[in-house]
């Protein structure tokens, strides 16, 4: 059967936020993620589409289909928000389905072929839903079904309430999580390795939507700068963000360039809405959204907005009555800034955001993706997104891996002394999708006082690759990054950050050694590195080192000594990554002449 009859009745605008070339028809994965439902008529079926891709215009078209069919007479659907819910209705009017996004219990108006709900609300009544399901036959749509994990209690309500629904649609952008929660209604199966992951029954990743022009590729500035804080101790440190430090320093480094009353975030924000007016020359539309940690720095990154910019910016609160509408206006106005508090990161549909600053210290990557994904909807072709990151290897590890396309992990392998990079505290993913901002006690445990900070652009990551070198924020290097057309094509990106760096690099080899203040290297030969890869580095010289001593009779002194003779740099102590990975070559090189 084919996809025609499953949107035979739909109306010609939808879905009315197509990207080029798709309006009036279903995108390729639609179809065929349609067409391997209606061959196979599941009970449950897992779609993981990239933010987005269209997942809700793919589920409010198998909904159409199983209605128009008989197959179900009514229609649920469950959304992580009170936004989203709303946004779910809206979407699902335009195509004549009527769910009520008010309701909460009792009988269901004759008028409405359902309701939409959170999980939430789920979680306080499920036996409500649960005898719904059972009087007519129910299809479920759970939209980013990986929060019903989110607690035990979320999860054991779904599992209650929908138990008994006659088909049930498992929709997500993420499927990861950094916890173990298992899933309701997701398939999971064992490995070779023992561990058991999430098995989707449709995929459609980021790598793929970005071949068919369905999202935009994602431009990375990232900025770097010095750091410097006073600890509760009374001790000052400092610091250069992107330089190997323990897991303390990176947050207290981290936090102080985002603190509003340093010269960070000014600068950051400064050369963002430069970036958004570059932008906007091809996208007249384009918005930005600031996506920041708590509600007293949105206000004052809002305040700083408006003092670089001369235009208020819309400010969201998680906890506002009128956040919801608020987001509405400026979706369908042509405001250039909005600051929000973490309830912007998933899901939410404001199609022309197209720059962002993540200036919120949340660092996992379930969080990272959901607010990478506010800017990749694609309307057109040829748009692109740019997001402003600090320089922090974590957040530079997820940008640099947006096509890797993940599971839900149930069994992580623990092994002494090995850390998993998406196995964060649960306490930040907590935090990355609560509803309402609150005490965490997270100051009092690391309690310090932001004394100074300052902003220096530091690379362009795009697909996978890293590009530029160091420059001051307002300098003429820095303003030929963030000068970068809007509209291009994938390849045409690649290419002008190629000569982008390329000029740069001819621009400083004319200046005299003492003239250049910044590190003028390339970004890939000078990768951000964790402080535990960096302790790898140096063990893994250390051993080669002792190994070569046995193979030439000179002593450690010796041949460390001629390592920086002929590589040059610090001892090993203070080397960079760079220093010590070319010592590393340098010393396998010697061996493997001996030989």
């Amino acid at each position: 059967m084919t996809t025609t009859t499953a949107n035979h009745h739909l109306s010609p605008a939808f879905p009315g936020r197509a990207p080029w070339g798709t309006a009036n028809k279903l995108r390729a994965w639609q179809e065929g993620a349609m067409g391997k439902y209606i061959q196979e008529q599941p009970r449950d079926f897992l779609a993981v589409a990239t933010p987005g891709a269209g997942k809700t215009t793919f589920a409010l078209t198998l909904a159409s289909w199983l209605l128009h069919h008989h197959i179900v007479q009514q229609v649920t659907v469950v959304a992580p928000t009170e936004h989203l819910k709303k946004q779910w209705a809206e979407a699902a009017a335009r195509i004549g389905i009527k769910l009520d996004p008010e309701y909460s219990a009792g009988p269901l108006g004759r008028e409405y072929h359902g309701v939409a709900v959170t999980y939430a609300g789920v979680g306080v009544r499920p036996m409500l839903h649960r005898n719904r399901c059972e009087q007519r036959k129910t299809l479920v749509i759970l939209d980013e079904i990986h929060h019903a994990g989110d607690s035990r209690s979320w999860g054991e309500a779904c599992l209650e309430a929908f138990e008994p629904a006659t088909r049930r649609l498992c929709l997500t952008g993420t499927p990861f999580r950094s916890d173990t929660n298992p899933i309701p209604f997701v398939t999971y199966e064992e490995g070779n390795d023992g561990i058991r992951r999430s098995s989707a029954d449709y995929t459609y990743g980021y790598g793929n939507a970005l071949a068919d022009g369905v999202v935009r590729p994602v431009i990375f500035l990232s900025y770097s700068g010095n750091m410097r804080w006073r600890t509760k101790a009374g001790d000052e440190l400092e610091a250069r963000l992107g330089e190997p430090m323990t897991k303390d320093a990176v947050s207290q480094a981290w936090r102080t360039a985002l603190d509003p009353r340093g010269d960070w975030m000014p600068n950051v924000l400064r050369a963002a809405d430069q970036r958004l007016t570059e932008v906007r020359k091809g996208i007249p539309d384009a918005g930005a959204l600031v996506i920041a940690a708590d509600q007293d720095s949105a206000r004052a990154y809002a305040k700083l907005i408006r003092e670089v910019t001369g235009e208020a910016a819309t400010v969201v609160l998680s906890d506002d009555t009128g956040a919801s509408q608020r987001i509405d206006d400026f979706a369908a106005s042509d405001a250039r800034w909005m600051v929000a508090v973490r309830m912007v990161s998933e899901g939410v549909d404001v199609p022309r955001l197209a720059v962002g600053v993540y200036a919120t210290t949340i660092s996992t990557p379930l969080f990272f993706a959901q607010a990478v994904g506010r800017f990749v909807r694609s309307r057109r072709r040829g748009e692109t997104a740019s997001v402003f990151v600090p320089t922090i290897p974590t957040l530079l590890t997820f940008a640099n891996e947006m096509e890797v396309e993940r599971d839900h992990v149930l069994d992580k392998p623990k092994k002494d002394g090995e850390e998993d990079p998406y196995a964060e505290e649960d306490k930040l993913l907590a935090e990355a999708e609560r509803q309402q901002d609150e005490d965490t006690g997270e100051d009092d445990q690391l309690s310090f006082e932001a004394l100074e900070s300052d902003a220096v652009f530091d690379r362009v990551l795009y697909d996978g690759a890293e590009f530029g070198m160091q420059a001051h924020a307002g300098s003429p290097e820095e303003q030929d990054y963030l000068g970068i057309p809007g509209l291009l094509e994938p390849d045409q990106v690649q290419m002008l950050l190629q000569k982008r760096q390329a000029r740069q690099i001819a621009h400083s080899r004319k200046r005299p050694d003492a003239e250049a203040d910044l590190l003028e290297l390339p970004a890939e030969r000078r990768p951000v590195v964790t402080h535990k890869e960096m302790l790898e580095l140096r063990k893994q010289l250390n051993t080669l080192v002792g190994a070569y001593v046995h193979q030439s009779g000179k002593p450690h002194g010796v041949i460390h000594t001629e390592l920086r003779r002929v590589c040059g740099g610090p001892p090993s102590a203070e080397a960079t990554a760079g220093q010590l990975n070319e010592r590393i070559n340098k010393v396998r090189e010697w061996a493997t002449r001996m030989k």
